[in-house]
């Protein structure tokens, strides 16, 4: 009868054992899953699914009619500015000029850089093309008709506003955020103003 008790004893220890192991490997499972997940989570803001950038049309810094369908096979980010542009604008394009810096021959081959035109009354596809050339020669501009250059917005999501000055002159007022599009021209990732150049380069990284 002893016997009989220590070994009930001894199975209800073991399986209390085992219970707690399980337990413990189920929850490590998790934690791990949990942690792949987060690492595939983007630092930018992520906007999968948006469609910018679909069905919309422009002139390109050499005159010729472009679309984002020509960039299918690289990551594009996509700015939208004017060549005119004070102090955002540049500000921009220089850390876009430095983020490429952060990537192989190879893997910059793979990234596409495009300012678009919010005045397209000013910024000719010569114009455009010296201003983002003083930056990266390998960047890439567009412009086009107000009404091309309307859509391009409203596809993005991106304001811009013509500002008359009592001079005659004008300015433009517009949104400084960058938008990526994956190789396959979906639109993945927002960058706000202000994000690292370390943050954008490891975004821009999971999606070759």
């Amino acid at each position: 009868m002893n016997k009989s008790y220590k070994a009930r004893k001894l199975a209800i220890s073991m399986g209390l054992v085992f219970s707690m192991l399980f337990g413990l490997s189920a929850c490590k499972q998790e934690v791990l899953e949990g942690a792949s997940a987060q690492s595939l989570a983007f630092i930018g803001s992520d906007i999968t699914g948006t469609g910018f950038g679909k069905n919309v049309s422009g002139i390109n810094q050499n005159g010729q009619a472009v679309s984002f369908n020509d960039y299918k096979d690289k990551v594009v980010v996509v700015f939208f500015g004017f060549t005119q542009c004070p102090d955002v604008c540049p500000t921009a394009m220089a850390e876009l000029s430095q983020l490429m810096t952060k990537f192989t021959p190879e893997e910059a081959a793979q990234v596409q850089v495009v300012m678009v035109s919010i005045d397209p009354e000013r910024d000719t596809p010569e114009m455009l093309k010296a201003y983002v050339s003083a930056f990266d020669d390998r960047f890439n501009g567009i412009t086009g008709t107000p009404e091309q250059i309307a859509q391009l917005a409203k596809s993005f999501k991106a304001f811009y506003k013509k500002v008359a000055h009592t001079n005659g002159t004008y300015s433009m007022e517009h949104s400084s955020s960058l938008y990526v599009l994956d190789k396959n021209g979906e639109s993945r990732i927002l960058f706000k103003p202000g994000t690292l150049i370390e943050d954008m380069e490891k975004d821009i990284r999971s999606l070759f």
